[in-house]
């Protein structure tokens, strides 16, 4: 059973009756595991394309436009631009064709809109400007499956479960190895 709501069109305008049936936009609860696997498929044509402090937020039952936020950075204008078309290329191979892609040609900030699953592709002051890691700070994190990023030291300098540095010895004293 499809959901539907209630839409009304204004008063005096041409078209459609006063309402009408259309589906949600939002899908039910059932497609939680697709959204999360859209938001690592987003992550990764990231990294393939050397994206930087990507990180996947879930505000699923926080907010009502999605359920995933990935977040990244590029280097150059040129840089974000490639990263967002190799996102929306990836994942509409996949059959997610993105409802909207803003910003470009600028790339500044580049937003794919694939409904359960928002793009942020950002230059690095950008994301500073507008600080959504901050924003979703009590959010839960998906965790990016290890990647190019990772080997090679790639990232936006943040402290991370895999840049934490090597392990010391405990039983080592000053000027011992």
């Amino acid at each position: 059973m499809v959901k539907t709501r209630k839409v009304t069109r204004r008063a005096g305008s041409p078209g459609r009756a006063a309402t009408e049936r259309r589906a949600p936009r939002r899908p039910i609860a059932a497609d939680a595991a697709e959204s999360q696997r859209m938001a690592l498929l987003a992550a990764q044509a990231g990294l393939e394309k050397k994206a930087s402090g990507v990180e996947i937020i879930d505000v699923t039952g926080k907010v009502d436009y999605a359920d995933y936020l990935v977040i990244m950075t590029g280097q150059s204008d040129r840089h974000v631009a490639a990263i967002a078309h190799a996102v929306d290329e990836l994942l509409a191979q996949r059959g997610h064709r993105a409802l909207s892609v803003e910003g470009l040609p600028q790339a500044r900030w580049v937003l794919i809109d694939l409904v359960d699953v928002v793009v942020h592709v950002f230059l690095e002051d950008a994301r500073g400007l507008y600080d959504l890691d901050g924003l979703w700070m009590d959010a839960r994190r998906v965790p990016v499956p290890e990647s190019a990023e990772a080997r090679t030291g790639g990232g936006t300098g943040r402290p991370g479960p895999r840049s934490e540095g090597p392990a010391k010895d405990s039983k080592a004293g000053p000027g011992e190895s």
